[in-house]
C-alpha cells in the first residue's frame, strides 16, 4: 500500500533494475549445474508464448533441507518470473515470498502495515533514479 504511485512504479517495473529480494522454497533438490544455469540466466516462456533471456540472477542456498529454501535476487520482475525460472530446470516452486525490495527490508507482518520512515523513502528514491 503507497500514497506515492510513482515511486511504486519505478521500483517494480520490469525495467527498473531495482533489486528484488526473495524466499523460494523448491520441490525437490536442484544441482550447482541447473542452480548455475538460473544465475546465468535462462530462456522462459511469456504469456503470449515469445520466450525471453532473464537477467543473470543472484542465488543462494538458505536453508539445506529436501525440499530447499533458496534466497533469489532478481534485477528485473517479470510477472512469475521465477516459478518460469525454476520450472525451465526442472523444478516447481512450492512458496516464495518477497523479503527486500532494494534498500528496503519487507519486515512486516501479512496483513500488517507501518509507515516508511524518510530515510527509508529517501534510499527508495535514491535507488529507482540510480538505474
Amino acid at each position: 500500500m503507497t500514497n506515492d504511485g510513482a515511486l511504486a512504479q519505478l521500483l517494480t517495473k520490469a525495467g527498473s533494475h531495482v533489486a528484488k529480494t526473495y524466499r523460494v522454497k523448491i520441490s525437490g533438490r536442484p544441482s550447482e549445474k541447473d542452480i548455475a544455469r538460473l544465475r546465468a540466466g535462462v530462456s522462459i516462456p511469456l504469456e503470449d508464448g515469445r520466450r525471453v533471456r532473464t537477467s543473470p540472477a543472484k542465488i543462494r542456498l538458505a536453508e539445506n533441507t529436501p525440499n530447499p529454501w533458496y534466497e533469489v535476487v532478481l534485477i528485473e520482475g517479470r510477472n512469475r518470473q521465477i516459478r518460469r525460472m525454476f520450472k525451465e530446470i526442472g523444478f516447481d516452486v512450492e512458496k516464495i515470498k518477497r523479503v527486500q525490495l532494494g534498500p528496503l527490508k519487507l519486515d512486516v507482518e501479512p496483513g500488517k502495515y507501518r509507515p516508511l520512515t524518510v530515510r527509508e523513502v529517501a534510499a527508495l528514491k535514491a535507488a529507482a533514479s540510480s538505474r
